[in-house]
């Protein structure tokens, strides 16, 4: 049970960054209201990319745990 909960939580955040990318992507102006330019527009992917690394490092704990629980049942 706690496996499909995994994989579905990862789907989610799949969905969530992928979204995130597209925005950052196709935006030309952001909520400042300044003009997105490539470099800025690199600095916002790069902001992304360390928060991706930080969730998937936690959700790779959690598989750790997961996986050492169903290992006990």
């Amino acid at each position: 049970m706690k496996m499909k909960i995994w994989w579905f939580i990862n789907i989610v955040w799949l969905f969530i960054f992928a979204t995130g990318a597209v925005f950052i992507g196709v935006r030309k102006v952001d909520g400042a209201g300044a003009v997105q330019t490539p470099e800025i527009r690199m600095i916002s992917f790069a902001i992304l990319g360390i928060v991706f690394i930080i969730v998937v490092l936690i959700q790779l704990v959690f598989l750790y745990f997961a996986r050492k629980s169903n290992k006990r049942s």
